[in-house]
């Protein structure tokens, strides 16, 4: 019997790492797939209208939130794809609460990166989408449907992107808190 808990308690934190492991990995790819797809949705975002012989266009790069969003994006895609890297070397090394505090850090500036990105651009969305009669702006979602679409969807998955990394930075801190053998 005591052998048997013996055996329990050695698998255990085994186990345990190997789940830990294996979420980091799981949320970095997909923080990786959320930036580069809404810095592709929000960068391929263009629509042309003409209304009654004036030709209007609406893009990304005419609002420096957008952009902002999209240069965001690619940024927090790179360094997630370096934390991936970084995680594997750390798998290998061994279970050091150092390693862990590094990526509890990259992870919370990365989210901050994000969280600062979808602010804005859901500032401006709302506008574009809603309009401010007190200041005399027009919505222009219902001229420029398709480019309002794509800025929405992209803006929707960077969301999904700092849930991500806001259960990447909760995961990195509480490891980096626990001392292991």
């Amino acid at each position: 019997m005591a052998n048997n808990e013996a055996k329990f308690s050695v698998n255990q934190p085994s186990k345990t790492q190997k789940l830990f492991i294996g979420v980091q990995i799981f949320f970095r790819i997909v923080a990786i797939a959320a930036s580069v797809a809404s810095s592709w949705l929000m960068i391929t975002s263009k629509q042309v209208i003409d209304i009654g012989g004036i030709v209007l266009d609406a893009r990304y790069s005419y609002s420096p939130e957008f952009k902002f969003l999209a240069f965001t994006n690619i940024v927090v895609g790179c360094f997630s794809l370096l934390s991936l890297l970084f995680l594997v070397l750390v798998v290998r090394q061994g279970s050091n609460p150092n390693h862990y505090f590094i990526l509890f850090l990259h992870d919370l500036a990365m989210m901050s990166l994000v969280v600062g990105g979808c602010a804005a651009a859901t500032t401006v969305g709302f506008l574009g989408k809603h309009g401010n009669s007190h200041t005399g702006w027009m919505q222009i979602c219902d001229n420029f449907g398709r480019f309002c679409n794509r800025a929405t969807t992209s803006v929707t998955i960077s969301y999904l992107n700092m849930v991500c990394l806001l259960i990447l930075t909760i995961t990195s801190a509480s490891k980096s808190r626990k001392m292991e053998a």
